[in-house]
Parts: structure tokens; sequence; C-alpha cells
């Protein structure tokens, strides 16, 4: 379950400048486009926060009026449904504060990953109050009661289905805007609160035309929605807590950046580490030609460490790697060495390839990177290389280094 929006990261809902969400923004976020700011985020954070507590608070009030005028348990569960929210939106607040605290010895990195937790914690609120919904619902089909219609309760729950719908837009927007994780989750909140409010006037109809008592099985209906939005929140905040493998198109920029500095001729090993929205470190090795004066090439790495960092706001280490260029008989032999291991994967890629010759053996050395989907073993693939290397002539012989892709290659030096 989730919202699409087209191109416009933050006015989507009308285009308009003069929405009611730009003025939020407005009043309450300084600087609402330095995103990587973490004093900027913190203030999104409590905006989407402070504008959750409200609307929900309110909402339960009235749906809970509205339970009672019509004795429905669905209502009443739809009602604690938001009292839960307004909670997750002090989660979402308190998250965005605790994120924002500058770092510390403890934390050098920062505290920015206590927004994927507060995320989390809204995931799990959610799914309780959808087991809590789903026994209150089993005993009302078991013990049905009679609803009595309310045309001030239909009239509070289509409010509520609107005021909901606004809400998960404007939480997605802000998400979208400044890639939260926990922002999202609060916007998936909303939108299966819009599916299940509807569900529950649907039952309020169904017993005033017909006289058939659903309430109790909308009730379930309204629970197996909360459970599977409490779900999709959890799965979503949980992958860059796991550590899931960066945007390929963060890697393609770091990639553009460090190969458009003169003298660089590949990059490899690239390692993105997430610490937070905003709080992004990598390191790379990146191939200068052997020949190249030494202090030349460090003040070129150096370029390009700077450049990552002023273009992206992101802190890099970059590591030197001398590689030999222009010799024949070394491409010549690394080419071969591509075609064998492209005839074992496809997805299989070599780097740091030398060659070290002795009066018995000539010796191939290289990394080779083997995609985690590979359908050999690293031993095997390792195995099989060799065999095939020792075929290429009298003492030739490969010594290999199993590494596995730690980004998602764009374009990186293929070989």
């Amino acid at each position: 379950m989730e919202l699409e929006t087209k191109d416009c990261p933050l006015f989507f809902v009308s285009g308009r400048k003069d929405t009611m969400i730009n003025l939020l923004v407005k009043i309450f976020v300084k600087n609402p486009e330095d995103i990587k700011n973490s004093a900027v985020r913190q203030s999104y954070g409590v905006l989407s926060g402070g504008v959750g507590i409200c609307c929900n608070i309110l909402l339960f009030c009235f749906k809970f009026l509205a339970g009672i005028l019509t004795g429905a348990v669905s209502v009443a569960a739809d009602a604690f449904n938001n009292l839960s929210d307004a909670g997750s939106s002090v989660i979402t607040l308190v998250g965005f504060k605790m994120a924002g605290k500058p770092a510390d010895n403890d934390h050098p990195f920062g505290h920015g990953r206590i927004e994927y937790i507060s995320g989390l914690a809204v995931a799990v609120a959610i799914i309780v109050m959808g087991v809590e919904l789903l026994r209150q619902s089993f005993d009302r089909i078991l013990h049905p009661e009679a609803m009595e219609f309310s045309l001030l309760s239909v009239i509070i729950l289509v409010g509520s289905i609107l005021v909901k719908m606004w809400m998960a837009y404007f939480n997605y927007g802000l998400g979208k805007k400044i890639e939260s994780a926990a922002m999202k989750a609060t916007a998936t909140d909303s939108l299966s609160d819009c599916i299940t409010t509807s569900v529950v006037l649907i039952s309020v109809f169904v017993e005033f035309f017909t006289g058939f008592n659903i309430d109790g099985y909308a009730g379930a209906v309204v629970a197996l929605f909360v459970l599977y939005a409490g779900y999709q929140a959890a799965k979503d905040t949980l992958a860059p807590l796991l550590g899931q493998a960066p945007d390929p198109e963060l890697v393609a920029d770091i990639e553009r950046v460090v190969m458009e500095e003169a003298g660089i001729i590949g990059i490899h090993d690239m390692i993105i580490h997430d610490y937070g929205p905003g709080r992004v470190f990598a390191s790379l090795h990146a191939e200068v030609p052997y020949s190249m004066d030494f202090l030349h090439a460090h003040d070129i790495i150096d370029l390009a460490e700077s450049r990552v960092k002023d273009e992206l706001g992101i802190e890099i280490s970059i590591h030197m790697d001398p590689i030999v260029d222009d010799d024949e008989h070394i491409q010549q032999l690394k080419s071969q060495v591509i075609d064998i291991v492209k005839e074992i994967d496809k997805g299989i890629t070599i780097h740091d390839f030398r060659v070290v010759s002795g009066p018995y053996l000539t010796n191939m050395i290289f990394d080779c990177v083997v995609p985690f989907d590979c359908a050999l073993k690293d031993d095997e693939v390792r195995k099989t290389i060799s065999d095939k290397v020792s075929q290429m002539g009298e003492g030739y012989n490969a010594v290999i280094s199993i590494d596995k892709p730690m980004a998602t290659k764009a374009s990186l030096h293929p070989l």
C-alpha cells in the first residue's frame, strides 16, 4: 500500500503555491530546501508530528462520539485507531528531535538512525492496535449488537475520510521531499485509515438499509487493513536498519563525480554506509596509472574527495590503486581472464589485476567480485578460474581474492 505522486516534491496536492501544506512549511520550517541539514529535518519532523497529534486527537473525539451514538464496535475501534495514530505522531516527533542531535564522542556519526527506529516504533504500534481491533471484532461477530443510524455519525465518518486523505498526502509529500521512512510509514497508516473508515461507513449503511448487522465483520476488515499497514511500515523502516543496498542513483552520482577528476581511470570496491537520512559515508578504490607522480596522484584523490563532499554532501575516503596501463602483454592476459570469468557468470567482474613473473611461474593476481546470486559457490568460482588460467599457458597461475558487491553497480569500472 503506497502512495504515488508526480515529480512535484512538495506542492503535489494541488500544485498551487498557496496550499495549506506550503503555508505550514513556510511557517514552521526555516530554509525548507536545505534538507541535508539536521536542524531542517528536525523541523519537518516536528511539523509532521504536531499536525498528526492535533488531527488524530480531534478525529478520536468525534469518532468516539459517533461510536456512542451508533453503538457500533467498528466505529469505536476506528476511533481508538486514531488515538493510537496520535501516539504514533508523538513517537515521530520525539524521534526527529532525537535524530537531530549532533554527533558526540559516543556517536561520532550522529544520531540519524533514531529516525528509522521511530518509524519502526510507529509500525509496531500499528500492529498492536490491529491485533486488539481484530480481537474486539471477533467478539462482536460472536455476540452481535444492533447499531443505531445517526446522520451526525455519517457526517463525522465522511469528514474523517477526507481529513485522513489529506494527512496521507501531507506526510507522504514531506516524507518524499526529505526521504524519510518514518513519515512515509505515517502516510501509509493514514491511507489505510481512509480505507478502514470507508468500510465502517459501509457497515453503517448496510445495517440501516438492509437490517443485516455486519459490524463485527467490518471491524475485522478494518483490523486486517491496520495489520497490513503495520507490516508495510515495519518492512520499510527495517530495511535501512538491516543494511539495505544503496540507491543505484547515489552510486552513479558518486562514480560520476570521482571519474570526472582527470587522472582517475577506474573505480571499484565502493562501500556506502547509511547512518540516517543525510548522514551518508562512503569509501572506494580509485585506479590511477602507476607511472603518475605520487604527489600528483595524491592531490587528485584529495580533489575527488572534496568534490564528492561539496556536490553530494557525502564524506568519502578514497584508496589509491596504481595500475599498469601501458603494458600490452599484461593487457592481453587481463583480457583473456575477463573472457574466462564472463563464461562462468556475466555478473562476475575483476579488478586490481597485476602480473608477477618468476623463473617458473607467472602469477596473475586479481580480485574477483562474485554477485550474491551466482549459481556457483565462491570456492567453485575460484577453482574454475584457476583451472582455466592454468590452461592459458605453461606456468600460468591465478591468485584470486573473492569479493562481494557492496554497492549496486551503475557503471562502475567494469573489470
